[in-house]
């Protein structure tokens, strides 16, 4: 699947349109992802801040994703855990970016060369728009 399809059925799908998230931004080589979300009266909680569950969803299944488009069929890659840190309170459009470098991408395939398991943790920070950090969420793939 090419980069502008994937980040077109991503805006298609559902929980993430219906929360008011869009991936603003996906790179040919898949190695970067920027997903945002406004602030709007549905994602809000009950003291008007982002609800925490559109913040999480902000970042799942993104690294899964990437890693399946960048690794190829001849991997399998699934998302394993999660676990995500309210920092401060989110108002206003706030982003995650995710990020895969060669060496993040050479580590997995040398640790899994003779079929072995490696499930290699991954940090992304939401942030608001003034780059404060609002939620880090470390996902284990």
């Amino acid at each position: 699947m090419n980069h502008k399809t994937f980040k077109l059925l991503l805006n298609l799908y559902p929980p993430y349109w219906g929360t008011g998230i869009s991936v603003t931004k996906v790179t040919p080589d898949f190695r970067e992802v920027i997903v945002q979300m406004k602030m709007r009266f549905y994602n809000r909680n009950y003291v008007n801040t982002h609800f925490g569950g559109s913040l999480y969803a902000m970042t799942d299944p993104f690294y899964m994703l990437m890693l399946i488009q960048i690794l190829g069929k001849e991997y399998v890659v699934w998302d394993k855990s999660a676990n995500i840190a309210f920092i401060r309170p989110g108002k206003g459009t706030v982003t995650a970016r995710f990020s895969i470098d060669q060496d993040i991408i050479s580590d997995i395939i040398g640790k899994t060369t003779e079929g072995q398991k490696y499930m290699p943790t991954f940090l992304v920070d939401i942030v608001d728009e003034q780059g404060n950090t609002v939620a880090r969420v470390f996902k284990r793939s």
